[in-house]
């Protein structure tokens, strides 16, 4: 073999070889080390799928305790309040899913210290005649642009707020609120 012909053939070697190096090392040059472990799989990505696998939670019923803020709740406990809850009514009759609260000091001697809250939902219907019999039984009728006030008499009111409001219905949209005061309605947080 002539000079010429070895350094071709071992030129060319020696570039099959190089080449071979190259492929083996971009091959080699993003993984691990072969005694390091390899990294273990995050959590896998979830699908989005086209329907919702669960029905959203439903809203719990209300109660003494979620219709008004929390801290008035914590306050009337701090001074022995408790609240007893019965139906929601308007002139004696029922309205379904609602509740009325008194909270008093129902441990203390008797007292006319208490507070009054209630909600209950309402179709307009049955909103329209329960106005119409507190109407009929002297309750004064106030629109407003968020919905009817009905206020009991003047002459009746044990308890008035700073304008001489009582015991006040709050009728809106679908829902009816009560409380011993007109001012009071606005603690009123449910619905």
């Amino acid at each position: 073999m002539t000079s010429a012909l070895r350094r071709l053939f071992v030129g060319g070697a020696f570039a099959v070889a190089l080449l071979a190096l190259t492929a083996c090392a971009g091959e080699t040059a993003d993984a691990e080390p072969s005694g390091a472990p390899s990294p273990a799989a995050s959590s896998p990505v979830a699908e989005p799928s086209a329907a919702p696998t669960e029905e959203p939670a439903a809203a719990a019923d209300p109660t003494c305790e979620t219709i008004i803020p929390e801290t008035t709740v914590a306050d009337y406990d701090s001074v022995g309040w408790s609240a007893q809850a019965s139906p929601f009514t308007i002139t004696g009759e029922e309205v379904p899913g609602g509740i009325e609260c008194v909270w008093a000091n129902f441990d203390g001697p008797a007292s006319d210290q208490l507070h009054i809250y209630g909600w209950a939902p309402i179709d307009e219907a049955t909103a329209d005649e329960a106005r119409e019999r507190l109407e009929a039984e002297g309750w004064t009728v106030e629109a407003d642009p968020a919905g009817v006030y009905v206020t009991e008499p003047a002459e009746t009111a044990v308890a008035t707020d700073e304008n001489g409001y009582g015991i006040t219905y709050f009728f809106e949209a679908g829902t009816v609120k009560i409380a011993d005061t007109k001012q009071s309605i606005l603690l009123i947080e449910w619905g």
